[in-house]
C-alpha cells in the first residue's frame, strides 16, 4: 500500500448517505453560540459523553492547545506549519472560517474535503443525536460537533500531532478535552465579556483553564493582571510555565509587502527567521511559537532548525493584516474587532503605507462592518486616527449589525460616511473603483467583513447558512 493510499482521505471508507450541503444544512442547524451574542451555561460534560460514544478520539494524538484573545489563529497556524515541515502529519482545528467550514479542519495544511466532511458528519450523526437525547444535558452544539469531526479526521488520518486552536475562554470549550503536550495563552485584552468575565483578570481565568495537572504553559506577553492569574492557576496545578517575555527577545530585520525578516533569541539558540505575516504583533506570534517548538523539543519530539525556519516562512494564515493587492490601490484586509487589535492595526497601516514608497500614501478608504456584542465604537474611534472615508456595511453574518447603525457611530466619531450598504461585496466594489492608485481600500471590523472583502476580491464563492437566522 502507497502512503498516498494509506492516508486518503480519512473518511472515504466510510458510505456517505449525505451530500455536503446536508451534512453543513444538519450541523449549522444545531444551536450554535458562536454566532449569537448572548451567554450560554457552557459545560464540557457534554463533549466528554460526545467522545466516548465516538471512541476518545480526541486521545489518538498528541495536542497543542492554544488560547488567547490575540494570535491565538497565527501561533496555531505557525506551530502547525513546522510540526508540517518537520514531516509530521499535522492536524489544525481553528475557528472561524474565512469562507468555508471544511478550512477549520485540515491535516498537514489541506482541509477536509467536502466529501470527507459529509462522511464524517454521517458517522457522528447518531452520537450527536444520541448524546441529545439521552445524556442529560442538552443538545449538541454547532461548535461541540464541528470539534467532534475534526477529532474524528485527525484520528483516521492517523496524525502524528493535533493543533487545537480554543474557540471562546478555555476552561469550558470543547476542545479542553484533551490533555495537551504544550498549553499556549496568547496575548489577553477585552473581549467577549458576556460569557468570559467584564474584567482582564476574569478572562484570563477562562483562558488558564487549558492549564492541566503537571503541564507545560507557554504564556506570550500579558497584561500584569491577567499573567498573575495564568501563573496562579499554573502554581495550583503544578504545571511549568515558560513566560515568553522573560526568556526571549526579538527584533524586526526588515519588512516589506509580502512579510517581515526578524531575529528571535531564546534559551537553546537564535534564529534568523521569515514570517509571510504583517504587523508587529506577529513578530510576538512568531516568538511565541518558537517557544513552543522549544518545549516540544525538551519533551522529546524531533524539530530540526531547517523545520522551524521552513514552517514558519511557509506559514499560511488569510484575513490577517493580508494584502490582497498591491497594484493601483493598496487593497487591505483584517479581522480586528477589539481596541487592542484596532490600535496594533492602526500602526501597522501606518507602516505598510510607508513601505509603499509613495512620498503621498492618499486616502484610506475603510469598509467597516461590526457583529453584535463587539466593542465597534471603540474600534472606530481607534480607526479614525487614520482620518479614513468609511463605507458603513453590514456583513452576512447572524450577529451583523445593521449598516445604518454602524453608520451612526462612525459620524459619532467624526467620519465621513460615503454609504452604508447591506453587501459587503457591492460595497466592495464601490470602493476600489473610487479609489485612486495612492490610496488604501481596508476591510476591517470583523472577520466576516475581511472574509467577505476577500471573497470580492479574489473571485471566491462565500459559503452561507441559510438555517442560521440573523440578529434583529
Amino acid at each position: 500500500m502507497t502512503s498516498e493510499q494509506q492516508h486518503a482521505t480519512p473518511a472515504s471508507s466510510i458510505t456517505n448517505r449525505l451530500s455536503y450541503t446536508d451534512a453543513l444544512a444538519r450541523v449549522m442547524g444545531l444551536a450554535d453560540f458562536e454566532q449569537r451574542s448572548h451567554g450560554h451555561e457552557f459545560h464540557l460534560d457534554r463533549m466528554f459523553l460526545l467522545m466516548e460514544r465516538l471512541g476518545n478520539p480526541h486521545l489518538a494524538a498528541p495536542a497543542v492547545h492554544v488560547a488567547g484573545t490575540k494570535g491565538k489563529g497565527s501561533v496555531s497556524a505557525m506551530v502547525a506549519s513546522v510540526l508540517k515541515a518537520q514531516g509530521y502529519r499535522t492536524g489544525l482545528y481553528t475557528s472561524p472560517h474565512m469562507h468555508a467550514a471544511t478550512e477549520r479542519i485540515q491535516v498537514s495544511g489541506e482541509p477536509v474535503s467536502q466529501a470527507g466532511f459529509a462522511a464524517l458528519v454521517a458517522e457522528a450523526w447518531p452520537a450527536v443525536e444520541w448524546v441529545g437525547a439521552n445524556g442529560g444535558q442538552g443538545n449538541v452544539t454547532t461548535f461541540e460537533a464541528l470539534t467532534s469531526l475534526a477529532f474524528l479526521h485527525f484520528k483516521k488520518a492517523e496524525v502524528d500531532f493535533q493543533v487545537l486552536e480554543v474557540g471562546i475562554g478555555g476552561r469550558l470549550d470543547s476542545t479542553s478535552v484533551v490533555n495537551p503536550e504544550v498549553a499556549v495563552i496568547t496575548p489577553i485584552s477585552l473581549d467577549h465579556v458576556e460569557v468570559l468575565g467584564k474584567t482582564i483578570a476574569a478572562i484570563a481565568r477562562e483562558k488558564a483553564g487549558i492549564i492541566k495537572q503537571g503541564s507545560t504553559v507557554v504564556v506570550a506577553p500579558q497584561p500584569a493582571e491577567a499573567l498573575e492569574v495564568i501563573e496562579g492557576v499554573a502554581a495550583e496545578r503544578e504545571a511549568k510555565v515558560v513566560e515568553v517575555v522573560r526568556y526571549y527577545t526579538w527584533r524586526c530585520e526588515s519588512a516589506d509587502l509580502k512579510g517581515q525578516t526578524l531575529e528571535v533569541k531564546g534559551p537553546q539558540k537564535d534564529y534568523y527567521l521569515r514570517v509571510p505575516l504583517l504587523g508587529e504583533y506577529q513578530l510576538e506570534n512568531t516568538a511565541t511559537a518558537v517557544a513552543v517548538v522549544e518545549v516540544l523539543r525538551q519533551r522529546g519530539h524531533a524539530i530540526s532548525d531547517e523545520a522551524l525556519v521552513e514552517g514558519l516562512r511557509t506559514t499560511r494564515w488569510p484575513g490577517r493584516l493580508e494584502v490582497l493587492s498591491a497594484k493601483g490601490p493598496l487593497v487591505l484586509i483584517d479581522g480586528a474587532h477589539n481596541l487592542h487589535s484596532a490600535t496594533g492595526l492602526v500602526a501597522a497601516i501606518r507602516n505598510i503605507r510607508r513601505m509603499t514608497g509613495k512620498t503621498d500614501p492618499g486616502r484610506v478608504i475603510l469598509l467597516f462592518g461590526a457583529l453584535a456584542g463587539h466593542d465597534f465604537e471603540g474600534v472606530i474611534g481607534e480607526f479614525a486616527k487614520l482620518k479614513p472615508v468609511v463605507f458603513a456595511v453590514r456583513p452576512n453574518h447572524p450577529r451583523g449589525r445593521p449598516s445604518a447603525e454602524v453608520a451612526e457611530a462612525i459620524r459619532n466619531a467624526g467620519l465621513e460616511v460615503v454609504a452604508e450598504s447591506e453587501s459587503v461585496a457591492e460595497a466592495t466594489r464601490k470602493a476600489i473603483a473610487m479609489a485612486g492608485e495612492k490610496d488604501t481600500v481596508l476591510g476591517a471590523g470583523s472577520l466576516s467583513v475581511a472574509a467577505e472583502v476577500r471573497a470580492e476580491v479574489l473571485g471566491i464563492v462565500q459559503e452561507t447558512y441559510p438555517n442560521l437566522k440573523r440578529a434583529p
